[in-house]
């Protein structure tokens, strides 16, 4: 009998032990009621607590996510879409958390449902699909606001998914493939006109160089002829008008070789040919007078 009393005392003991010291980790807080009346949020480390007393109530700080399942939204623009997000959250105010709202995930969906709701219908739908992250943002202060009074902090909202209709998805891929065809039309275009722009700077190019060798080439070639008119020159100046005479007779012959009919001759022709008719005569004068004198 004594032995099963000892046993009584020792459970007791223990239950007494557990129920009176609680150990609290660094990411909880455990908020006391003492008599039903809160006396404020205790740890971490160590909490002492009155059994049959003290009733406390464990809260996690840190942060948690909320699934908000897929809901139907309208948008601005009548377009039923269908959006689904997440929602994360971190207890501040651990009293609070406690005392202000009894189930806060069942709370925190159902304003989000209806922020959410409000949100999107006054965005149009192609808004909607591009403007994601702002509607994040709107829906993230939208919800901190109002859990700010339950001691919950909402530090970020992902909306996870858009599904807009079928035939708007039908629509947006039409669109899609168009604006792909677009860009290769403008990108071929554009290569054209670069190639098309190439060629001709090369055929510029080519034409500027061309006219520089021809350019060269006429002067070297004007050059050749100066040279050889200097020459010609300067061995002309040593020949006396005799010689100039008989180089035109020897011309004269060659050109009555030939099968032509007609000959044009400079007026220079007949003062070069003075004074070979000039020494012709001459030498006729002085036969003349040599005969005269014989007789």
């Amino acid at each position: 009998m004594n032995l099963f009393l000892i046993l009584v005392i020792v459970i007791v003991a223990i239950w007494l032990i557990t129920s009176a010291v609680k150990i609290v980790r660094e990411y909880q807080r455990l908020v006391v009621f003492r008599l039903g009346r809160a006396i404020g949020p205790k740890g971490p480390g160590i909490v002492l607590l009155i059994p049959f007393v003290d009733r406390p109530v464990w809260v996690d700080l840190r942060e948690v996510y909320l699934e908000v399942p897929k809901q139907t939204c309208i948008t601005k623009d009548n377009a039923p879409i269908d959006i689904d997000f997440l929602i994360y959250w971190k207890v501040v105010d651990p009293l609070s958390s406690v005392i202000q709202v009894s189930n806060f995930a069942g709370a925190s969906q159902g304003i989000a449902t209806t922020t959410l709701r409000a949100v999107i219908g006054d965005i149009m739908l192609d808004d909607v699909l591009a403007k994601r992250e702002q509607i994040n943002q709107v829906l993230r202060v939208k919800l901190d606001e109002v859990t700010e009074r339950w001691g919950v902090k909402v530090t970020t909202v992902e909306i996870r998914e858009i599904l807009p209709p079928k035939e708007v998805q039908a629509a947006m891929n039409r669109q899609l493939a168009a604006e792909r065809e677009r860009r290769a039309i403008v990108t071929q275009a554009d290569g054209q006109r670069e190639a098309a722009i190439k060629v001709a700077e090369g055929e510029r190019q080519a034409t500027i160089l061309r006219a520089e060798g021809d350019r060269q080439a006429a002067i070297l070639r004007a050059e050749g002829f100066s040279l050889a008119l200097e020459k010609i020159y300067s061995v002309a100046r040593t020949i006396d008008g005799k010689t100039m005479s008989l180089q035109y007779l020897e011309t004269l012959k060659t050109l009555g070789s030939g099968p032509a009919t007609k000959f044009v001759l400079p007026m220079e022709f007949t003062n070069l040919l003075r004074p070979f008719v000039g020494h012709t005569a001459e030498t006729v004068t002085s036969a003349a007078e040599a005969k005269s004198s014989a007789e």
